[in-house]
């Protein structure tokens, strides 16, 4: 109890200092520095520069209870030294940062202060839109509002595809933009994506289910579902 209320009145730099110590007990104390900047997401950085700590983290952590600043201080310094740090901090953390009221603060920082940069999409093999409008027609009943659409910048081969909420956008990799690729992948990837939309993430107290059961139960449902996975297989 007199634990809790002292970390009440801590500074985030005495707090990064106690954690500190508590990971480098023979090891003097660095100077501390803490900055809030305006990022888009829910970042933090530390790194260890003429013998004082850099903090950078969102300014939503500004605002955040001690606890959680105790937590996020004890993850980012025991990824800095590589220090293993109880369970109980990355719990405390995701629970906070998966908690309703943080969520919705996110969705509308990444949507004000995030670009998508995507290529148009209809590209040099696939036109996007038109895969949407057919894939929409022969699985949702021509139901579901086409989102933004467009070809990644960067032919990745690691991320073919992903939905992002935040912008209402589907991105698929230009690896997949190719008179090689048959459209089945492509068809399939987009599939992929599309239901996203349909079934949200869901947050299970500090557990984040993205692909659920019923998700996976309609991914099966795409014909050709092995066929189009080995193609994406050998694309790596």
């Amino acid at each position: 109890m007199q634990v809790q209320s002292a970390l009440l009145f801590e500074t985030p730099e005495q707090i990064y200092q106690r954690v500190f110590r508590e990971i480098r007990p023979k090891t003097a104390a660095p100077g501390v520095r803490v900055e809030f900047r305006t990022f888009a997401n829910a970042n933090s950085f530390v790194r260890l520069e003429n013998g004082v700590l850099h903090v950078r983290m969102a300014d939503i952590f500004e605002g955040a209870p001690a606890p959680i600043q105790e937590a996020l201080a004890y993850l980012l310094l025991g990824k800095l030294y590589r220090t293993p740090v109880s369970p109980v901090y990355a719990l405390r953390y995701r629970r906070w940062l998966n908690s309703g009221p943080v969520r919705n603060q996110l969705q509308v920082v990444r949507k004000v202060r995030g670009r998508k940069l995507l290529r148009h999409p209809k590209g040099e093999t696939y036109d996007l839109e038109a895969i949407f409008e057919e894939l929409n027609r022969r699985f949702f009943r021509g139901l579901m509002a086409r989102p933004a659409l467009g070809w990644s910048r960067q032919a990745s081969r690691t991320m073919l595809g992903h939905y992002d909420p935040s912008h209402h956008t589907i991105i698929l990799s230009r690896i997949l933009d190719q008179p090689n690729v048959p459209k089945l992948a492509v068809d399939y990837v987009l599939y992929h994506e599309m239901l996203h939309l349909k079934f949200p993430v869901e947050h299970r107290g500090p557990r984040r289910c993205v692909h659920t059961a019923e998700f996976r139960a309609a991914e099966r449902e795409f014909p050709g579902l092995e066929e189009a996975k080995r193609i994406l297989k050998g694309l790596n």
